[in-house]
């Protein structure tokens, strides 16, 4: 089992801020497509990453941000029920990890692979990006995520789009180093770029905003209707978190599913998701790009992740650099979703090829069938504030019809067992 080796200050400092780096594209991109305020996501990914490092006592090298999972349902429940309520219910996702955390604390982690084995949680995470297709695609062509309006011509918008998204794929590619982990971090700056030399950029805002300021928080409003939309959701990003903990475990060469324990970690961002949604935050979920960062520089000490932490609240207060995220047109965003949320849909696919899900099965085939159906056409079920629609309601469909049909025995993740 490896240790994390103390280091200097300034070095741990500097991997810090470089964590932050790798972390930052997706972890401003998602507040900006749910028009939720970036200065906050940086405020609430730092305070949600303390709160993960103090559960776990400090000792997992995980950043905590924004997840993706959660944009189709917040962009849902905001147009109904406005912001305070969206908050609400990232609010209640955060007491869902929780219990799951106390559930797998009583039955041990096997508990989830009961609850929610790949044939539900795949084609749920296949519904999220395909769900989401038409915002990128509305976005990458200059109109509003809903295709009601058109925000920049079209021409325009393509000639800013597309290349942001040859350089996110580029970068993810031929990108060398810790180079190859800022994909969307290059397709911005690109995007960004070109929108200057097109005269998109309004650049009033920044000019108005002040140095320094207090981000915008929203308090948080419960509404049962909200709840509903945020809460099943819930359910996958539980799943990546497992995955999230297992694999910088490899990388590490560190037991987490045992020490400090799968109920900790889950408990952990929990914690953090609902801090996210008390001080008007997007929810957070570990990162990918950062286990890939710890995985190529060798850095395991999770102090590091402190520091990017601290970064990150510290951002949080500069006025400027919040406007000059908000100044990011429509179509740098589109272009890199584009990318994003199709790699969503792939990553439920290959859950799906990965765990050997026989669709030859009839009862492996309604499930797929009718969740990926009920989530990406948008059903709708209820009436009034107690409705369930889209993702919500696929998640609870795929969850009903795992339980109800016969012959669903015997799944179990061999991962988890062996680090268990």
């Amino acid at each position: 089992m490896s240790q994390p080796l103390e280091e200097p200050l300034a070095r741990q400092v500097l991997a810090g801020a470089q964590m932050l780096f790798v972390a930052f594209g997706a972890l401003v991109l998602m507040p900006l497509i749910t028009g939720m305020d970036p200065n906050v996501a940086l405020f609430t990914a730092g305070i949600g990453t303390l709160l993960f490092q103090l559960v776990t006592k400090r000792q997992v090298p995980v950043f905590l941000a924004s997840s993706f999972a959660f944009i189709a349902p917040i962009i849902a429940a905001k147009g109904d029920f406005g912001l305070p309520a969206v908050l609400g219910g990232v609010v209640a996702a955060g007491i869902v990890y929780m219990f799951l955390g106390f559930a797998v604390r009583l039955k041990g982690p096997g508990f989830i692979d009961r609850l929610l084995p790949p044939v539900v949680i795949a084609p749920v995470i296949i519904s999220i990006g395909l769900a989401l297709s038409p915002v990128a695609v509305n976005m990458a062509m200059g109109k509003a995520g809903d295709g009601s309006a058109q925000l920049v011509p079209y021409a325009t918008a393509m000639m800013i789009s597309m290349p942001a998204l040859l350089t996110t794929l580029l970068v993810a590619v031929l990108g060398k180093g810790l180079f190859r982990l800022v994909p969307i971090l290059a397709g911005v700056s690109v995007g960004y770029g070109l929108s200057f030399m097109f005269g998109v950029v309004d650049t009033a805002g920044i000019a108005a905003a002040p140095w320094l300021a207090v981000p915008n928080f929203v308090a948080p409003e419960f509404h049962w209707g909200a709840i509903l939309f945020m809460v099943p959701v819930a359910l996958a990003p539980a799943i990546e978190h497992i995955g999230g903990v297992v694999a910088i475990g490899g990388v590490t060469g560190n037991n987490f599913i045992k020490k400090p324990g799968l109920h900790r970690t889950l408990l952990g961002d929990g914690l953090a998701t609902s801090a996210a949604g008390l001080f008007g935050g997007p929810p957070n979920t570990t990162y990918a790009e950062v286990t890939g960062a710890v995985m190529l520089t060798k850095n395991y000490n999770p102090k590091i992740m402190t520091w990017a932490a601290v970064f990150a609240i510290v951002l949080a207060f500069i006025g400027k650099f919040g406007a000059g995220l908000l100044s990011i047109p429509v179509p740098v965003m589109g272009g890199i979703l584009c990318l994003l949320f199709g790699s969503i849909a792939v990553v439920g696919l290959s859950t799906l090829i990965r765990h050997q899900v026989d669709l030859a099965e009839a009862r492996n085939l309604i499930i797929v069938s009718v969740t990926l159906v009920f989530g990406i056409g948008g059903m709708a079920f209820g009436y009034g504030e107690f409705s369930l629609s889209g993702i919500s309601l696929c998640a609870i469909i795929a969850l009903l019809l795992n339980v109800v049909l016969p012959g669903g025995e015997g799944w179990k993740n061999k991962q988890i067992e062996e680090n268990s």
